[in-house]
């Protein structure tokens, strides 16, 4: 069975955006593991808005396997070192600096994830990381040393049918090789319930999906156990 990682930055950006100390990020880790889901998921920056440190600090507390999604910041490790989540999730940073959502460029970087991956690996916490949906990405990826990777959809969802097919096409491709390569594969960025099932079809051999505003955004209308149920059966 697929496992289900429920995103949770939209409810720290929620608070932030409507001065609502209300939001409990704990009890919805806690809730979502109840519904299914097999992890729940932050994402940090280095300024460390809108997840804030305590934000991760109660996650941890509260859900049976945590995610920590981040940029390879050095300046993040501490964040990581002392959180101690299940897995890390290594992404761009977002184009307004507070939201690692886009797919981490290897090609154009400068430096190896080397650093923070060892500083990682000696505390005993395994190292993903959220790279472009193509075969290139994936090798680079493998050559990094690390054991899994995440194919960013993202860039793919909204696109209109006859490119949304080609993507996904290439998407399979990619998720077959990470596959071969014995790399953990899960898939991740803008996905919901309307493009699950083409995904699926496209990618039947991902082992992991990552969904987040969809699923928070139905929860408001059937609540977040019905939302969150409603993911598993599209996963099969």
């Amino acid at each position: 069975m697929r496992a289900l990682t429920l995103a949770l930055d939209a409810l720290p950006s929620l608070r932030d955006a409507t001065a609502a100390g209300d939001v409990d990020v704990a009890a919805a880790a806690a809730l979502a593991e109840l519904a299914g889901v097999d992890a729940v998921r932050l994402s940090v920056n280095d300024d460390l808005k809108p997840v804030r440190e305590e934000d991760v600090r109660e996650a941890r507390r509260a859900a049976r396997r945590l995610e920590l999604r981040m940029p390879p910041s050095p300046s993040l490790l501490k964040v990581a070192l002392e959180a101690r989540p299940d897995v890390v999730v290594l992404a761009g940073e977002g184009r307004d600096g507070r939201s690692p959502s886009r797919p981490l460029d290897l090609k154009g970087r400068g430096t190896s994830l080397a650093p923070v991956v060892r500083g990682l690996a000696e505390a005993g916490i395994p190292v993903t990381a959220v790279v472009a949906p193509d075969l290139d990405s994936v090798k680079r990826v493998h050559a990094e040393g690390l054991a899994g990777v995440e194919l960013f959809t993202g860039t793919i969802v909204d696109l209109p049918a006859a490119e949304r097919s080609r993507e996904f096409e290439q998407l399979g491709d990619a998720v077959r090789l990470a596959a071969k390569l014995r790399m953990v594969v899960g898939v991740g960025g803008g996905l919901g319930y309307r493009t699950l099932p083409e995904l699926i079809r496209a990618a039947p051999a991902a082992e992991r999906v990552v969904v987040g505003r969809a699923a928070l955004a139905r929860a408001v209308l059937v609540g977040l156990d019905r939302a969150l149920r409603d993911l598993r059966e599209l996963l099969g």
